[in-house]
This record gives structure tokens, sequence and C-alpha cells, in this order.
């Protein structure tokens, strides 16, 4: 029904694609996500090897035969990812697609583009996707500073981000930040994108390996219940507001060392809230769109919830405001 050059690009039906989240962007969810039309994203934050990677990309295949993506991403970080060995396995394994994200993908992005992977960067700001053009490629995501991840440090919202990232570059964009219904896919649309991601809106699925607990609590959250960390270290990023995130901005707010805020910031600890349910032992990402999710859907559902309802939306529009006869006539 939303035909756009990235859902040709990418070999999709609908142009919704699925952020690589750590810690819940595994085998199962991709491949959910793309067996309902979308796009589904390996996260490979996680892994500590090409190895593991290679084995999710397998098991993935083993559940889908539909085209899925894998997110390459390269923040500072206390261990150095092995970035270089994810993206030999994405070419040995013949991956169609790669986010890039924390940093130019540079130095990898002419061996992705020989072996025909397409490569789509995640940027914040309209310099930086004009540069992800010019290194070839193939589309951006830009990221809101209502969405979950790292936002950039510039806080500009998606309603004024996208328009001027679409008049800044030719390729596609893609819209992501703060996105969980159809009126906000609609209106993506409608501000140039040619397509969404969404990471929170599907981590509160029934598919999502995050725990119950977890799920409840974002579905009980409202879009006030998230707060900007980080931000005194140059990474910051939005969570949910639980004692774990206001215990960081205590320590930022009397400059506390990183080594002080790793004792509350670390994956380890945000791994064990996620997937345990202890909800207020580690930090947990997520955007403001969390104050539109009402209910723990399935993949499937929120898909098709998404497409339906923008359509309908977009009939409703037709027939209350219909275009001039007159329109387009000199």
């Amino acid at each position: 029904m939303f035909k756009t050059r990235v859902t040709e690009m990418l070999g999709i039906e609908h142009p919704i694609l699925m952020g690589g989240m750590l810690w819940i962007g595994c085998a199962e969810l991709v491949a959910t996500v793309s067996n309902a039309g979308g796009l589904g994203i390996l996260a490979t934050a996680g892994y500590t090897t090409g190895d593991e990677l290679r084995q999710e990309i397998h098991k993935t295949r083993a559940l889908t035969n539909k085209p899925f993506g894998v997110n390459i991403t390269r923040l500072p970080a206390v261990h150095e990812s092995p970035w270089q060995e994810f993206v030999n396995v994405v070419i040995e394994e013949k991956v169609p697609m790669v986010e890039t994200s924390g940093s130019s993908p540079e130095p990898f992005i002419d061996r992705l583009k020989k072996a025909n992977v397409k490569v789509i960067q995640k940027v914040g700001a309209v310099r930086h996707a004009r540069s992800a053009e010019r290194l070839g490629c193939d589309a951006i995501f830009t990221l809101g500073f209502e969405g979950a991840g790292h936002p950039m440090m510039e806080d500009v919202t998606m309603l004024n981000l996208l328009p001027r990232m679409v008049d800044s570059v030719k390729i596609p964009v893609i819209a992501c930040g703060g996105i969980a219904d159809h009126r906000q896919f609609l209106a993506a649309l409608a501000l140039g994108a040619e397509g969404v991601m969404m990471g929170t809106r599907f981590l509160v699925t029934k598919e999502s390996r995050a725990h119950p607990n977890v799920k409840k609590a974002l579905v009980e959250a409202k879009e006030t219940d998230t707060v900007i960390i980080q931000r005194s270290i140059g990474t910051q990023t939005r969570v949910l507001k639980n004692k774990p995130a206001e215990k960081v901005l205590e320590m930022e707010a009397r400059r506390a060392s990183l080594e002080e805020m790793l004792t509350v910031i670390s994956g380890r600890l945000g791994r064990n809230a996620i997937l345990t349910g202890d909800v207020d032992t580690g930090v947990i990402g997520c955007g403001q769109g969390i104050g539109l999710m009402n209910e723990v859907l399935t993949v499937k559902e929120v898909i098709d919830n998404m497409i339906n309802g923008a359509a309908a939306v977009l009939k409703n529009m037709c027939a209350r405001w219909p275009l001039p006869t007159t329109l387009g006539k000199a």
C-alpha cells in the first residue's frame, strides 16, 4: 500500500524497520518483523566475536526467508567492538543491509558496497546526512530528540529535523525517534520520509524477549516518564525514568567520573533489568512514544495497525478536505 524507494531497495512489503536494539534485536524478533512485511535488524552491540553474529544470522535464516539487516554500532565504549569481524561476517553471509551508527562508516563502506550490501547510516544532524550521502550510503535514518538510543546533543525534534534532512539529500530518508503509532507513521511520510524505524514499539510486543515486567512498565508509562542521561559525557541517551536513571542524574549534577557512573549505566545492569524484569537494576532505553503504547501486541498486529490505521486516516482526510478541481491548473 505504501510503496517507497525504501521498500523497493530492501525488497520489503511495508516501509517499517525495526531498530537494532541491544539485548532485544535477536533472531526470533528480527525474523518475526521480517515475516510481517517489515525489516528486522540484528543488533551486534552485545556480541564479542564475529562467530556469535554468524550464528545469529544462521538462526534468523532458519526462521525467515525474507530480507533482514545487521546493525553495526561504533560508539565510544569501555570494550572495543570487533566491528571489523562483523563487517567480514556480513559480507561472507551475504546479508543484504547494514545499519551503521555511532560514527562514520567510512572505514568499511567501500567493502560493503562492493559486496552489494545496502548501507543506511543513522544520523541526527543535516551535516552528517550530507556526509553519509557523499560517502555513498544508500539511505539515512534520521534520529529525532524524542527517540531512545543516542540522539544528537543539539536536541532537535523530528518535526523539524526530518523535513530539513529530506531537503538536504537526494537519498531516501527514514524517520526514527519516538514513533509508535499510525498517525506518526503517516506524518513522517507527509514530511518526506520514505519509511520509519521503530525500536521501543517492537520492544513492547509479545515476541520480544524483554521481561513482562518491563513491557508492563512501558505500557503504563507516559511520554513524560523518560529522561535524558549521560549529557555530561557527551553520549546522551533517553531512558525510562527509574531509580538508576535518577541516580545517574544525581551523579552528573555533582560531576561524577565515568568510572563511577559505569556502576549504574553498564550494559550488564541494563541487560539484567530488561531480561529478568527487575526494572530498577539498570537503565532501560525507550523513546517518548511510550505514551502512545497502551497494550502489548504481536509484531504483526503492530505493523498491520500502522499500515491500516494510516490508510484510514489518509482516506478520512481526503474525504474531509477534497482537493479542489482547479488545483494545478494555470
